[in-house]
């Protein structure tokens, strides 16, 4: 028995896609707040969705720990989770039912139910954090098991509702800035065996995830952050190789994500980071996610030392109209010379795609396609333009949601606006993008190395393209409700930015 089980509600096995790449990790956000809450002598168990079948997994580990309290604590490091997927909110809202139903007091934490208060409440939450959720949690259990009792509305950060049951939110909560100053995730709670034998059957390697950082400081108007806003705080590189020691020791990961919005924002940091690596013997190959103008020489150099494998860039767009319309910050020439910049330095470049974004055009699109082609990314990931509550993009197009205001799945690629183009258009995109892309990546392969199954590969993509993109253009000129044409594209005097909330 533990008087706290943690929880989340992104199950894997319910979003086909990602299921079907099978690339799992742990709830990082679930497992920072067991291990402050376990410093504070509390007794924390955890439920990890991630890998399991369905609810009733979280049901038979209510019955078996019988805890006071119920936390879902949804894992903000993961886009999946900030994406607010239906699937995910009506687990959530399962799990909730089930927790209240047995009499626990429910606490959750998360971006969809910061932006959804009332529908999380309805399904039986007692209190939901706002903002960063440690602090505010720790100081919630100490009022509700009496160790320190005080006023709810003097604990800030938190949502609930009040006697007449109106929902009452208190002052937001200051951030944590030094995040050395957390214990490392509870790391001992995740069954990492079921982790390990899930990569290396699929992928013949294993891979852990872990942050540097909290938050994203930059503008782009279609970014949500409910959670962090536009702070950013960072861990010293110190600590961070301290704890790819603690891992690299006790569990022996092949391979480390980096679930950073940014990787090595701070100056300096970079530097320090290799050196310790290296110093301390603490290498383990990594990905990360990174802003293509902050791809100099310099940085690369030290991605390069620190065992850098892969960078992923939020390239967005291969046209800079749509780029200053989303209020990017960057250039297109930021995008080719970083790629240009990572290749040589054998570092490979994943691109993030995003189409449908108001007043794209079939030229926007086609510059973001010939981009590819010139680039030549090592992999490539699309979506299409997502609203999300709390950003200037959502604002402007408010007016022309319907009743679905989220994907189901990560697949999804719902057009939910009036779009440039109809949802089916953006979906067969993504199909003829995706195979000209692994047409091309065969052909190369095959310069290097002869396989029939590659040779498969390269046949198919390149049989089935033309067909493909004669349906894309029948789609492009199909009716659908589209944003007039003279509409401008958003900009800051186009749409007040509201007060930031995160990722």
């Amino acid at each position: 028995m533990s008087e706290i089980l943690f929880g989340q509600s992104y199950f894997l096995g319910f979003d086909p896609k990602l299921a079907a790449a099978m690339q799992p990790y742990p709830p990082l956000g679930a497992l920072y707040a067991a291990s402050y809450l376990r410093a504070q002598n509390y007794q924390v168990a955890l439920f990890d969705a991630m890998l399991a079948q369905s609810e009733d997994e979280w049901t038979r580990a209510l019955d078996h720990h019988a805890p006071r309290f119920a936390i879902l604590y949804e894992d903000s490091f993961n886009y999946l989770s900030k994406m607010c997927l239906l699937r995910m909110r009506a687990a959530a809202f399962t799990m909730i039912r089930a927790a209240h139903a047995r009499g626990c007091i429910v606490i959750v934490s998360g971006s969809d139910a910061t932006d959804h208060l009332a529908e999380y409440f309805d399904a039986g939450a007692n209190f939901i954090l706002i903002g960063e959720g440690e602090i505010t949690l720790g100081e919630l259990l100490a009022t509700l098991t009496e160790r320190a009792p005080r006023d709810l509305n003097t604990i800030r950060g938190l949502a609930f509702r009040d006697a007449r049951g109106a929902i009452a939110r208190t002052p937001p909560r200051e951030f944590v800035r030094d995040l050395d100053t957390l214990p490392f995730p509870a790391w001992d709670l995740v069954d990492m065996a079921r982790y390990r034998d899930a990569w290396r059957a699929r992928h013949g390697y294993f891979s852990m995830n872990l942050v540097t950082t909290r938050g994203c400081p930059y503008h782009c108007n279609w970014c949500a952050k409910p959670i962090y806003g536009q702070r950013y705080n960072s861990r010293s590189p110190e600590n961070v190789v301290a704890e790819m020691q603690l891992l690299k020791e006790k569990y022996q990961p092949d391979h480390i994500e980096f679930a950073d919005d940014i990787f090595g924002l701070k100056p300096g940091w970079l530097a320090r980071f290799a050196d310790r690596v290296v110093a301390q013997d603490a290498r383990i190959p990594f990905k990360c996610l990174m802003r293509a103008d902050l791809v100099t020489d310099a940085t690369t150099s030290e991605l390069q030392r620190a065992g850098c494998r892969l960078v992923w860039m939020g390239a967005e767009s291969g046209s800079q109209k749509i780029l200053d319309a989303m209020e990017k910050g960057t250039r297109v020439e930021h995008i080719r010379a970083a790629t240009e910049r990572l290749h040589r330095a054998n570092i490979q470049v994943g691109f993030f795609l995003q189409f449908g974004y108001p007043s794209e055009t079939r030229a926007d699109i086609e510059q973001t396609l010939q981009m590819v082609r010139d680039c030549a990314p090592d992999d490539i990931g699309i979506s299409v333009a997502y609203p999300l509550p709390g950003t200037p993009f959502h604002a402007r197009v408010k007016q022309q949601l319907g009743d679905q205001q989220n994907w189901n799945d990560s697949a999804d690629l719902a057009m939910m606006y009036r779009g440039p183009y109809s949802t089916a258009f953006y979906r067969q995109l993504h199909s003829v993008a995706h195979k000209e892309f692994r047409a091309h990546q065969a052909g190369q392969t095959l310069r290097r190395k002869f396989s029939i199954k590659t040779i498969a590969r390269w046949f198919y993509n390149r049989l089935t393209l033309p067909f493909a993109r004669a349906r894309l253009e029948w789609l492009a000129r199909a009716p659908h409700h589209a944003i007039r044409p003279s509409a401008p594209a958003l900009s800051p005097q186009a749409a007040a930015r509201p007060t930031p909330q995160n990722d």
